[in-house]
């Protein structure tokens, strides 16, 4: 939309207090239809149900409901054709097609009786962003199948895991991917149970306290499905804290930040593993970009924009937080500027899921650079001390005496599993004739069975209830 829209010199929202309209600045300054437009089917649907409960009591005959209906649903259909004229001057997407329903039905000025602004933007927003996480949860599941196809693919592919970015021990494949379907269960988690405080309705708070019109806010609430689980209807039980709330919106962005920073260390790990130092995968060009200087470049830049856009997801968790501290009861016009955030940080989460999802569907795995790396018998020195422990040497003497042996195969420069048996009883007697064996690197995945180890069962175990629980 044009910043250089005309601005109505009497827009409908101006009540009869006022001789004119607000100054051409203002009326930019404070209007919001540039962004809150993309509430107009919620709007739309409350207002359909809130006038179905007007006839109910006897505000509105059947036949004004009857072309006011006809007038929202039309006015509907125009604007997901693209052909409806937003109006900056009528400051909103509530005045927009509310004025515009009026101009073709006049029973259309009945339609706000006993409603605000208020608590009018209070049940819309509620309604988007119920949609909204309803859409992410699956968008998520999606990416959790592609991480979990992924490791099913190569499941017999062992890397080192790591821990400060130094070799540590072996792990499969799959079971370090398998750790961010876990994360993502838990952003599922979060963002279900705020789902529960977001269905609830607001409509019927009014401005701040309500009406003395008889409304049935549970007969609206009910139209509008916000029902629990078990069939009863949510409503807000404070008619102040109803038009004033956002609770609900920061925790949305909470659980929303999560999720990106978990979307940014599954991407700084796909980063390293594209790299040539690492070279365990190959992501289809596709999902790369190149260098304008210098040809032989291949970027993950999908991975590195998801890393990149949490700090906007963290900034609009901030802005939100901040917007809230210390606003009086009850709304004020401060809460105009959550929308954008809001809806940045679900349009970012949302599309960021996508193009992981989509990303990783078209990654290879170099199964030859990954063997090489695991390879590296001293993954494999803690098991040599759990091979003295099972001797009955306590576990702090075992780890001192394998770090001697570290330190004697790096002095000799070579590799922990071409120390001799001579070599390892100088450092302790307790090493026998089965002590090479330790370093089967196939045998050590076989011994890691415990619920939650990347032993070889294990990890056949989850990535089987994982994709079951996925289908």
């Amino acid at each position: 939309m044009s910043k250089k829209s005309p601005v109505s010199k009497s827009p409908v929202s101006r009540s009869g207090r006022f001789a004119g309209g607000p100054a051409a600045d203002v009326a930019q300054f404070t209007e919001s239809i540039s962004f809150d437009w993309r509430l107009w089917k919620h709007d739309i649907q409350g207002s359909l149900a809130h006038a179905t409960m007007l006839q109910k009591i006897g505000v509105l005959t059947r036949s004004e409901l009857s072309a006011i209906t006809k007038g929202l649903n039309q006015i509907g259909r125009e604007i997901a054709a693209g052909k409806f004229s937003w109006k900056p001057a009528l400051e909103d997407v509530h005045m927009n097609i509310e004025a515009e329903l009026t101009r073709r039905v006049p029973a259309g000025a009945k339609l706000h009786t006993a409603r605000s602004r208020n608590d009018q933007v209070a049940l819309d927003v509620r309604l988007w962003l119920r949609d909204e996480i309803t859409a992410l949860l699956g968008e998520i599941a999606g990416l959790q199948r592609a991480l979990v196809s992924l490791g099913e693919k190569n499941a017999g592919v062992i890397i080192p895991g790591y821990t400060h970015l130094q070799r540590a021990q072996p792990v499969y494949f799959a079971h370090h991917l398998l750790a961010y379907v876990e994360m993502l269960e838990r952003d599922c988690e979060r963002l279900w149970d705020c789902h529960s405080r977001v269905n609830v309705c607001p409509l019927g708070s009014g401005a701040i306290a309500g009406s003395t019109l008889p409304l049935q806010r549970e007969f609206v609430a009910r139209l509008l499905g916000f029902v629990n689980d078990g069939g009863e209807v949510q409503l807000t039980q404070n008619s102040m804290d109803g038009v004033s709330d956002r609770d609900f919106l920061i925790e949305f962005s909470a659980a929303a930040a999560l999720l990106a920073i978990h979307f940014s260390r599954l991407a700084e790990d796909v980063i390293l593993w594209a790299g040539t130092e690492f070279n365990f995968i190959k992501i289809a060009d596709a999902y790369t970009t190149g260098s304008s200087l210098m040809p032989q470049k291949k970027n993950p830049d999908i991975a590195e924009l998801a890393r990149g856009k949490t700090g906007r997801v963290v900034g609009n968790l901030m802005a939100l937080l901040t917007l809230l501290k210390g606003l009086p009861m009850t709304y004020n016009r401060d809460l105009q500027e959550d929308k954008e955030r809001v809806f940045d940080t679900a349009d970012t989460v949302r599309a960021t899921t996508r193009l992981l999802d989509a990303m990783l569907r078209n990654t290879t795995v170099n199964k030859a650079a990954c063997a090489a790396a695991a390879s590296d018998p001293a993954l494999l020195a803690t098991d040599l001390a759990d091979y003295l422990v099972r001797k009955g040497m306590p576990f702090r003497q075992a780890h001192h005496v394998v770090g001697a042996i570290v330190a004697l195969a790096e002095k000799a420069g070579k590799p922990l599993n071409q120390v001799t048996l001579a070599e390892f009883q100088s450092v302790d007697k307790t090493f026998g004739r089965d002590t090479l064996g330790v370093f089967d690197l196939q045998r050590a995945m076989a011994k890691r069975n415990i619920t939650g180890a990347p032993g070889t069962k294990e990890v056949a175990k989850q990535l089987a209830k994982w994709r079951e629980r996925l289908s």
